[in-house]
């Protein structure tokens, strides 16, 4: 499992500004139930100062963390000011997220974006605009591109922690490998260093693996139509069968499956692999 900082606990077991404003200036909403991560930001605005914010979100406890952080680091700024802040400076209020888990900060600033956008009357915020790279989660190459720059990315690892983009089906990566190397030059491509594998029974991690399924992975699958079944764990590999919508689509198994293995990484253990039964 991944170390949080004290401050991501806090406002994951003490959420700020939940809810939603009934008259809201702003509206933001940004993520896809079917990856398990979503947040809708609303403002309140006086002469262009924010002077209310809150939020819902549907997604793990970073995404709650980076949200609740996000409306506080808001409330009080101008617009020109609250378009400036960056996922970085949402992390960096949360003294630092795991690697995995960057993505959630990015979804944070992807709804703030989205709604000074609404705010300002455009159609779409800059995070919806350019070409589809990354189909399985929707993420653009305008995204992809701003992230790389503003957070110093150089793998395909990383852009998937920091936007999920490459975290399904993968046939995007030579794409993302493409726009690296466009950014960066690929020599300064890296790869990320091996982290400690944390040692973990088997009857350890057989009963958290349900327990995980059970409370917080199929509340999110089931309210979007979708299920999975546990049907037996091999070693650090996870067997289970696809139900409800997702059966019929290749695209939305995969979209279930990676939302089911991330869950697992994060609340059992990192090395844990999903697979379909047969």
């Amino acid at each position: 499992m991944w170390d949080y900082s004290e401050k991501v606990k806090d406002h994951f077991f003490h959420p700020r500004n939940v809810g939603e404003i009934q008259d809201a200036d702003a509206v933001g909403d940004v993520g896809n139930l079917a990856c398990g991560d979503a947040i809708r930001l609303t403002l309140k605005l006086d002469n262009d100062r924010i002077v209310d914010a809150k939020f819902k979100t549907f997604g793990c406890g970073s995404a709650i963390a980076a949200a609740s952080a996000l409306t506080e680091m808001v409330k009080g700024k101008t617009v020109e000011e609250a378009e400036k802040l960056t996922n970085q400076d949402i992390a960096d209020y949360l003294d630092g997220l795991p690697d995995e888990k960057m993505h959630c900060s990015v979804m944070g600033q992807e709804a703030l974006e989205a709604a000074i956008a609404n705010y300002r009357g455009y159609e779409k915020a800059p995070s919806e605009e350019g070409t589809i790279i990354c189909k399985c989660f929707d993420v653009t190459d305008k995204v992809i591109e701003r992230v790389i720059r503003e957070n110093n990315l150089g793998s395909i690892e990383q852009v998937t922690n920091y936007t999920k983009a490459g975290g399904g089906c993968k046939s995007c990566h030579p794409d993302i490998q493409q726009i690296i190397n466009d950014i960066r030059g690929p020599a300064v491509a890296v790869a990320p260093e091996p982290k400690p594998v944390k040692k973990m029974s088997n009857i350890k991690k057989m009963q958290l693996v349900q327990e995980t399924i059970e409370k917080e992975i199929r509340p999110v699958l089931t309210s979007g139509g979708d299920d999975v079944e546990l049907e037996d764990i091999d070693g650090d590999t996870v067997y289970v069968s696809f139900q409800g919508n997702c059966i019929h689509n290749a695209t939305s198994k995969e979209k279930v499956r990676h939302t089911v293995e991330a869950k697992l990484r994060e609340l059992v253990t990192e090395d844990l692999v999903v697979e379909e039964a047969t």
